[in-house]
């Protein structure tokens, strides 16, 4: 009923009609994405199915080892995703192959952990990332934990051509799979594991014990799936003043304080921004809703100043070769990824300690793949991955970018350069001065 009504209040709307039905959304490397609303080229639960139904078709052809594996679903803060989510593992449930979803929602890095960890031959995430209210999306990983790559996209979307939107898709009732134990509910247990892993990742926690009485940090989720691991592994790294925004703590799809929830922007700090004042915070870390990308503010004077992905990027990979060298777990063959839009700056970090490093293409599922690939060779060990788009990966036990692990490893360094006097934008200009002057600019 709802939908009729919706349609039926854009009859005299020509304009409206052509937006919502001139073509499907396109499925894509990155899967689907787009506002929500009933229409074809709009994020609803017969577009879910329609796309679900075109990935399922994709595993039941590798066979029956394959179904078995199954596939992990993961959701984030945004309406109609816990909604999509179950519309997604019923149309998995139908077509015979197993579930396991999460009990609420999570941050995008742990299903690409949980991946893994489970041996699941894909996964699915309900997300739209940074974008706006009224986005939704639907991103698609493989088995190694990373996003799919071209050929499966491109199967999917071929097979998504075949299939009628409406009765060529497989459903079973959600709650009688759920009962069968066809779809299987996960939670407490990887998110242990998880935490386990992102906590082992730290490198001088010594550092942040000496520091921890007089650093104080603001963080922001932006009301979306960070606000509970974030503080919790900040907590467990020793941080003491760690000051959450208590308004952007409120889990909520109409992101209510920002226009935008992206950390890229420093309009929607300005509650962060209003905390850290208060507390004399030297350093804000902001997470996106599904808690893949990182932004962070420092103190300046008597201001707060944005670091750019790239600046935020090279301090990190500083940071961890020279923590590393310092605590003795530097790999003698370790390895960072960057993606080829990402600073030159970091090359010659690379080059003056001794680390190899080399450019992907842009997106994590190219740094994903040379990891897997230097993995069966041996040749190097990933140490670091970055993209100027405020995208880190620490080490390898999450394909893609984790802004939760990135968050313990900025509290840490901040703790390591409180320790010498120094905030964050002074320890930017420290590089600059060692490595040589770098100069950005973006062009859209």
């Amino acid at each position: 009923a709802e939908e009729r009504a919706e349609l039926k209040s854009i009859a005299n709307d020509p304009k409206e009609i052509e937006d919502r039905f001139f073509a499907p959304l396109s499925f894509g490397t990155a899967g689907l994405r787009g506002i929500m609303g009933t229409g074809l080229h709009r994020m609803n639960i017969h577009v879910i199915r329609h796309a679900t139904q075109g990935f399922a078709s994709l595993i039941r052809a590798l066979g029956p080892d394959a179904a078995g594996r199954g596939v992990i679903i993961c959701y984030d803060c945004r309406k109609n995703s816990p909604l999509f989510a179950r519309e997604a593992a019923s149309v998995m449930a139908g077509n015979g192959i197993k579930v396991r979803i999460f009990d609420a929602l999570r941050p995008t890095p742990e299903l690409s952990f949980a991946i893994r960890e489970y041996g699941a031959i894909a996964g699915i995430n309900i997300t739209a990332s940074h974008n706006t209210k009224e986005y939704n999306g639907y991103k698609v990983y493989w088995e190694d934990g990373a996003q799919l790559p071209p050929e499966h996209a491109g199967a999917v979307a071929s097979e998504m051509a075949k299939i009628d939107i409406f009765t060529g898709v497989k459903l079973k009732n959600y709650e009688k799979a759920l009962a069968e134990g066809q779809i299987e509910l996960i939670g407490e247990e990887i998110d242990r594991k998880f935490l386990d892993k992102v906590l082992a990742h730290a490198i001088d926690r010594e550092c942040v014990r000496k520091a921890a009485d007089n650093l104080k940090i603001v963080y922001t989720p932006f009301h979306g799936t960070g606000y509970r691991f974030v503080p919790e592994v900040l907590k467990k790294l020793g941080i003491k003043h760690l000051y959450p925004v208590p308004e952007q703590m409120v889990l909520d799809g109409d992101f209510p304080t920002v226009k935008s929830p992206n950390p890229e922007y420093p309009e929607g700090f300005h509650l962060a921004i209003e905390l850290a004042r208060e507390k004399d915070a030297s350093l804000i870390i902001g997470t996106d809703p599904d808690s893949d990308r990182l932004g962070i503010m420092v103190k300046k004077g008597d201001n707060y100043i944005s670091i750019s992905g790239n600046q935020l990027g090279v301090l990190l990979m500083d940071y961890i070769i020279n923590a590393r060298k310092a605590a003795g777990t530097l790999p003698g063959n370790a390895a960072v990824l960057k993606s080829i839009v990402t600073t030159k700056m970091s090359d010659k970090i690379a080059h003056m300690n001794g680390v190899y490093i080399e450019d992907t293409f842009t997106g994590f599922k190219f740094m994903a793949e040379r990891i897997k690939e230097f993995e069966a060779s041996g040749e190097k060990k990933v140490i670091f991955s970055y993209e100027e788009s405020y995208g880190y990966m620490v080490g390898d036990f999450v394909r893609d970018k984790d802004a939760v692990t990135a968050s313990m490893l900025v509290a840490e360094m901040a703790a390591s350069y409180h320790l010498k006097g120094m905030t964050l934008y002074d320890a930017m200009q420290s590089l600059y001065e060692k490595y040589g002057y770098h100069c950005e600019k973006t062009l859209n």
